[in-house]
């Protein structure tokens, strides 16, 4: 098992990476902002289940045998930048709703959501995590480094980083999706601000999957 100091140490570096500017937190507050900050923590769990994944293939060595083939590089790549797109297409097409003055403002008045959105929501999160190659990679690059093979097997060491990981990456994003939905449901008051925050969101959606589709081992 790896030290306490190791382990600190790997959070520390987590969380900042967690702060650091990305696809993935940018998808938690876009979404946040646009859908409620219970949406966002959805999506935040589904990313940590994609974390699991990641974390999964590095132990078992499946990531360095994806990471060698470019066709199974360039297939995900091309499967999250389409992913990306369709949802680009969906907050372009997002209906505009305005609530009123009493109904927003705060985290309580946020209209709690149906089982089936909250699965949906998880779903996105595990897909946008997953169909993104750089991460799996990331991770490969990433996790290793912390293991230390004189104190054991090195799979559960990935397994305890990768837990590890998971904690800091929730936190991080948990906390930007619960301050983006407040700020975005301020936004519900107005049409206009609404309709200007899914078509910002439909934009940069796009780049991102432009960016995803145009990326390189």
């Amino acid at each position: 098992m790896p030290t306490l100091q190791t382990l600190l140490t790997f959070f520390g570096v987590a969380v900042l990476l967690g702060l650091s500017p990305g696809p993935d937190n940018l998808f938690v507050l876009l979404q946040s902002a646009q859908r409620g900050w219970r949406m966002g923590i959805a999506v935040v769990v589904g990313l940590c289940i994609g974390i699991i994944g990641h974390t999964t293939a590095v132990a078992l060595g499946l990531a360095a045998v994806f990471a060698a083939s470019e066709i199974a590089f360039d297939v995900l790549k091309w499967c999250g930048a389409a992913y990306l797109i369709y949802l680009a297409w969906g907050a372009w097409r997002a209906p505009v709703g305005v609530k009123h003055e009493e109904a927003v403002g705060s985290p309580s008045s946020e209209p709690r959501a149906s089982a089936s959105d909250v699965m949906r929501m998880v779903l996105r999160g595990v897909v946008m995590n997953l169909t993104n190659p750089k991460v799996l990679i990331f991770f490969l690059a990433f996790l290793p480094q912390f293991a230390n093979p004189s104190l054991g097997p090195v799979a559960p060491q990935i397994f305890v980083f990768g837990a590890v990981f998971i904690v800091a990456t929730f936190l991080v994003f948990g906390s930007i999706a619960i301050f983006s939905g407040v700020f975005g449901n301020l936004l519900l008051r107005s049409a206009r601000g609404q309709r200007w925050l899914n078509r910002i969101t439909a934009i940069v959606f796009v780049g991102l999957a432009v960016k995803l589709a145009t990326s390189q081992r």
